[in-house]
């Protein structure tokens, strides 16, 4: 696979990772607003809604472009849930930082 195509996909990957986000805030805050349910914990609310949201659009997308679903691409899905919600909930900055302290750093650097 060429740098190009690597680039494009990864672009595409973020776009479809805030999209999801935006989407999964959106919907927290009017469940949140729902009497009864402002008890529940923001961030529960927001990892069970992209736990529900993400593999559903996935599974719609895959459909609606005729590909078979696979065990290893639901995982996979489940696994970007989790990262919408961290994004839904924290914002880009927080998964900036986190990438940060866990990618490699020159030893010159240090």
């Amino acid at each position: 696979m060429k740098l190009d195509e690597i680039m494009q996909i990864m672009s595409y990957l973020l776009i479809a990772i805030g999209i999801m986000a935006f989407i999964v805030s959106v919907i927290t805050q009017v469940i949140k607003s729902w009497p009864g349910l402002d008890k529940l914990p923001t961030s529960a609310v927001v990892v069970v809604v992209s736990l529900i949201l993400c593999p559903s659009a996935f599974a719609a997308v895959m459909s609606w472009q005729r590909h078979p679903i696979t065990w290893y691409m639901m995982f996979a899905c489940m696994i970007a849930a989790f990262v919408v919600a961290l994004v839904a909930m924290s914002g880009w900055e927080r998964l900036r930082e986190i990438w940060e302290r866990t990618a490699y750093k020159d030893k010159k650097q240090l």
